[in-house]
């Protein structure tokens, strides 16, 4: 005799899911859980530079300095490694944590590629946006500020413009001299001569602009009068 199965049990929970599995509604077949969750790129970080006695550098609030040397000074009981810097023009002294001079803008000085592109930026057309002074004086500031040699010469190329001119106010001359000696202060570094020598350099970049500009004017076509 053949005994029949039993009826299932309708009142029983259904099986729990197996590992790996994604639940799926009433109808639908089970979907296979991803092997792995993709995770959000992160902007590679800067690399880590060694610092020695004897280096320039660039801090992006102080401009160029020079390393001393690495002390261990006591902070709230711990010993902490910190570089020494000297701004001679400010007579100050710096003291950034080693493992904290990436994330707070220390540098070397710009690499020659990277000092090329700021002086080619002093050859190209003022980009003045059409807003009030007051913001584009907090942009000039906040790039002057940088510490980026590309950016401190936007603000030089941009403002140079109306260097001298009695139409210039004295916050522009200000922001403008500010940012004309602190990327002169990094090529006197680079290329081992004085401030007055690298604003003379810098200058000869700034006349090719102007030239650049009056030759754009002079190839404009004249109005034609009807």
């Amino acid at each position: 005799m053949i005994v029949a199965p039993p009826p299932p049990n309708r009142s029983s929970s259904p099986p729990p899911p197996r590992p790996g599995s994604i639940p799926s509604r009433p109808g639908h077949r089970p979907v296979a859980a991803p092997a792995s969750v993709a995770t959000v790129a992160k902007a590679a970080p800067r690399p880590k530079e060694d610092f020695k006695a004897g280096d320039h550098v660039v801090y992006p609030t102080h401009g160029v300095g020079t390393v001393q040397g690495i002390e261990t000074i006591e902070a709230a009981g711990y010993a902490l490694s910190v570089i020494v810097v000297t701004f001679e023009e400010n007579r100050m002294t710096l003291r950034v944590p080693v493992g904290k001079a990436s994330s707070s803008g220390l540098r070397k000085l710009a690499a020659g590629e990277s000092m090329q592109q700021a002086l080619d930026t002093l050859k190209g057309r003022a980009r003045i946006k059409r807003t009030m002074w007051s913001r584009r004086a907090q942009e000039y500031e906040a790039k002057i500020n940088s510490g980026d040699p590309i950016q401190i010469a936007e603000v030089v190329r941009d403002l140079h413009r109306n260097a001298g001119q009695p139409d210039q106010s004295f916050s522009e001359r200000q922001i403008y001299e500010q940012a004309l000696d602190r990327l002169a202060a990094e090529v006197a570094a680079i290329d081992r001569t004085d401030k007055p020598a690298a604003i003379e350099k810098l200058l000869v970049y700034l006349g090719k602009s102007d030239k650049g500009e009056k030759a754009d004017k002079s190839e404009k076509p004249e109005p034609v009068e009807g």
